[in-house]
């Protein structure tokens, strides 16, 4: 199985701002977002990556672009509008603080299967796409670069979220469970039986046992050994 590495963006002023900043120009990284990217990229530098793929939105293509600078190769790069932010039609550009006194509101909480947003998508076909995108750029990794190859998609928090709760089972009303932080790396393998959620929500650690590790599709009865970290000195 290929691994992908799912990674959030860094920190942006509309995030601190609490502003909904959706699918708007001009929302780059603020200094904080650049730093969290770049311990990000530290993380990975060990890591082999053969491949990024980026949302368009310029706060991907930023944190990208400082995952690339610390890859000692020169993995392949792909900007997909399929990992684009979701289309949050009337309500991009709105506080959140605001956005929380429409009756939608609590629908997105509890139940946003069920949402579609005004003059926007609805979270279902933002989750269809996404998920339909990362499986297919990951059974592209594999048949080029082979069974333990690592890649790296670029993308926002909802749109990881929802990737990670298809991976995990579950259905989409519960994904506002999942937490995906800024700059944050998630790991998951789509075996031929099922997905294996490796990691979620990381923001510190060393990464770079992905590059010795192999992996079998059959999940270990009891848990198994895990992974030896002393791998990436070897």
């Amino acid at each position: 199985m290929a691994t992908v590495l799912l990674v959030r963006h860094g920190r942006t002023d509309a995030n601190v701002r609490g502003i909904l900043a959706g699918r708007a120009a001009g929302v780059p990284l603020d200094d904080v977002g650049r730093a969290q990217a770049e311990r990000t990229a530290d993380r990975l530098a060990a890591v082999p990556l053969v491949g990024v793929v980026t949302s368009p939105l310029e706060r991907c293509r930023e944190t990208s672009d400082l995952l690339l600078r610390r890859q000692g190769g020169a993995p392949d790069v792909t900007v997909d509008d399929a990992l684009t932010e979701c289309d949050y039609g009337d309500w991009q550009g709105r506080s959140l603080a605001d956005l929380a006194r429409e009756a939608l509101w609590s629908t997105v909480q509890t139940h946003p299967a069920a949402v579609t947003f005004p003059g926007g998508e609805s979270l279902p076909a933002m989750q269809a796409r996404a998920v339909a995108a990362v499986r297919r750029h990951d059974a592209a990794v594999e048949e080029q670069h082979g069974a333990g190859a690592v890649w790296a998609a670029v993308s926002h928090g909802d749109v990881i979220k929802s990737v990670l709760a298809d991976a995990l089972g579950m259905h989409l009303d519960l994904f506002q469970r999942l937490e995906v932080g800024p700059a944050s790396v998630s790991l998951v393998r789509y075996g031929p039986l099922r997905p294996h959620v490796i990691a979620t929500n990381t923001q510190l650690g060393d990464l770079g046992w992905l590059g010795a590790a192999r992996h079998a599709d059959d999940a270990p009865v009891g848990g198994g050994a895990g992974h030896d970290s002393t791998d990436a000195a070897d």
